[in-house]
């Protein structure tokens, strides 16, 4: 099928393929269970199907959209034995997916134009935003660019601590005030510094908040106007950090987020950990706000630019 047109590097690969070996497993063996017994695809395998998808956490209207296409399937082929299941779900999972214009990156990369590109990053705490700003540091030092790290996240000591930990590790500067600090104040000098440094890259790490999403709200658009006193377009891209292994709650964070900022890519992370890989699916669907980033283990190089090619091949291996 023409959707798997690309080549995989064999490191990066392998990691997806170990990252997502819990959502496989799971989802699998309870697709092995919905066939039992049935040598073809009837009404009751499709109910069966639906109900491990939506189990997947793939989501509802994302799974309605896949059992209406393999429907026609059946339509079409009357015949059509369960052990063709695997690859007709392989096939309409990435149709589906081939439909979104994004997930066709295989490096991180920055657009050419923008210097300094301004990345803001957002997501409530105990998602992995910090630590997905320190991955994402490495990988553009790793890739070439010059990284400047914004302490914006003044609300909490550590999330300060947490990301100048990161700044040492990955040995790149980071602009910090004390805990308490206007956010707005550390994102302006954070870009001045990075113009001044002649940067790359610019990843502000933001406040975590979300139970009153009008300061959220407030809050975001003011560290905006603050940085384009400095940079003209940024933010540049507004990246959402969601935790993967929370499945539905992740969808309800997106939600709330995109009510609340305008965001304009998502990362999902610690798919490693969980058999709720199916979120990224469902994600990818259901928003239009293209998945970039996903985390699929906890070293530093698991981190990796979301290939909906290289996901629905490692899916369905």
């Amino acid at each position: 099928m023409s959707f798997f047109k690309k080549l995989f590097s064999t490191e990066k690969k392998e990691t997806l393929d170990k990252g997502l070996e819990k959502t496989k497993t799971t989802f699998f063996s309870k697709l092995s269970k919905a066939v039992a017994g049935k040598s073809k695809v009837d009404d009751d395998v499709l109910d069966n199907l639906e109900e491990v998808l939506v189990a997947s956490d793939v989501g509802v209207n994302t799974t309605l959209k896949i059992i209406q296409r393999i429907e026609k399937r059946v339509a079409e082929d009357k015949y059509l034995g369960t052990e063709e299941l695997n690859q007709i779900l392989r096939d309409e999972i990435g149709g589906l997916l081939s439909e979104t214009n994004t997930g066709e990156a295989t490096e991180f990369d920055i657009p050419k134009d923008k210097k300094p590109y301004v990345l803001m990053v957002v997501g409530v705490n105990g998602v992995g935003k910090t630590t997905t700003i320190g991955k994402l540091a490495y990988q553009f030092k790793k890739a070439g660019y010059k990284v400047v790290l914004g302490a914006a996240d003044t609300f909490r000591a550590a999330a300060i601590d947490q990301l100048q930990v990161w700044a040492d590790r990955v040995d790149v500067p980071i602009v910090r005030q004390n805990m308490g600090s206007d956010p707005a104040s550390v994102a302006f000098d954070t870009l001045q510094s990075a113009v001044a440094q002649n940067a790359d890259v610019v990843i502000i790490d933001t406040a975590g908040r979300l139970h009153n999403k009008i300061n959220l709200m407030n809050e975001l658009s003011k560290v905006k106007r603050v940085m384009q006193k400095v940079v003209a377009d940024a933010p540049h891209d507004v990246l959402l950090v969601l935790d993967g292994s929370t499945g539905q709650n992740a969808f309800e964070q997106a939600k709330q987020f995109t009510a609340a900022t305008e965001v304009t890519s998502l990362a999902v992370t610690k798919l490693d950990g969980t058999a709720k890989g199916g979120v990224v699916i469902g994600i990818s669907d259901q928003f239009q706000i293209p998945v970039k980033y996903i985390g699929v283990g906890e070293g530093i190089e698991d981190l990796q630019v979301f290939n909906k090619y290289e996901f629905v091949d490692s899916f369905f291996k």
